[in-house]
């Protein structure tokens, strides 16, 4: 197995990883829980997907590219508002949804890699065009859109149990 193999299967991992976490994570943002330990790992593992996918060759901007850049910029802004502004004022709303956006993007990622790279999903949008595929990316985004929502009106920093 080559470097580039054993490195993608590291990143896809970590991916995994970091989606589960940030599910859990959205969950305690919407029952109004701080979750201190499990929002430090669901932050960091969506920092290191964003990293890991920027050490992938790069042979000019693309999507994905894009996509890395605008997930460093969702999650800057989320560890700044949570751990240097404390979450005081407009940074709660700050917090909850740059951190709901850039778990978004991991999950929107997956979509496209699910359609690219697992023949049954592919077949059914070998262009990534096709209706399957785009409804797999509307249903993604209005669950994330909707659970930010709510986790910008429930979570309140300073009326909330802090959990695990």
């Amino acid at each position: 197995m080559s470097g580039l193999a054993l490195f993608t299967i590291f990143h896809t991992l970590i991916s995994i990883a970091a989606m589960i976490a940030g599910l859990f994570l959205v969950y305690g943002l919407l029952r109004g829980q701080r979750l201190e330990r499990l929002t430090l790992w669901a932050l960091g593992l969506l920092a290191a997907t964003t990293i890991t996918g920027f050490l992938f060759p790069i042979h000019g901007f693309t999507p994905a590219l894009g996509t890395g850049i605008v997930s460093t910029v969702l999650l800057a802004l989320a560890t700044a508002a949570r751990y240097r502004f404390a979450m005081a004022g407009p940074w709660r709303a700050v917090y909850v949804t740059s951190a709901v956006a850039a778990l978004y993007l991991d999950w929107f990622v997956f979509v496209v890699q699910a359609f690219v790279k697992i023949p049954p999903v592919h077949a059914l949008a070998p262009t990534g065009t096709e209706a399957p595929f785009v409804a797999a990316q509307a249903v993604v985004l209005l669950a994330f859109a909707i659970a930010g929502y709510f986790s910008v009106k429930r979570f309140r920093f300073g009326l909330v149990a802090s959990g695990a």
